[in-house]
């Protein structure tokens, strides 16, 4: 839940700097610097983690796919991945652990 928690939050500031901050300097100012900056980053390393995160808790916690498939949508829209993130957090820790498993010789 950890790196999930990371990737929702580091790809949720980027995408809200490069959506408020860099690209209005790119179409309003010419100056694609920052955009550049944090649009690679962005795109090419932080949002292929955040999908990795996703996948690896939505194969922990068996959820079914239409679940996953918003959470992986909260990483394209603005300031959504904070809600997103809140809502899965809260959801995973008022769950009920599961039983521990007896090994086959009975413990």
């Amino acid at each position: 839940m950890t790196r999930y928690r990371i990737m929702a939050y580091v790809t949720g500031t980027l995408l809200i700097v490069l959506c408020f901050v860099a690209v209005p300097l790119k179409i309003f100012a010419h100056n694609g610097v920052l955009s550049n900056a944090v649009g690679v980053p962005h795109g090419v390393i932080c949002y292929p983690l955040y999908l990795l995160a996703t996948f690896d808790l939505y194969r922990r916690a068996r959820w079914p796919l239409g679940k996953v498939v918003l959470i992986v949508l909260a990483g394209v829209i603005p300031f959504l991945a904070f809600y997103v993130e809140r809502k899965v957090v809260n959801e995973l820790r008022t769950r009920p652990e599961p039983a521990p498993k007896v090994g086959a010789a009975g413990a």
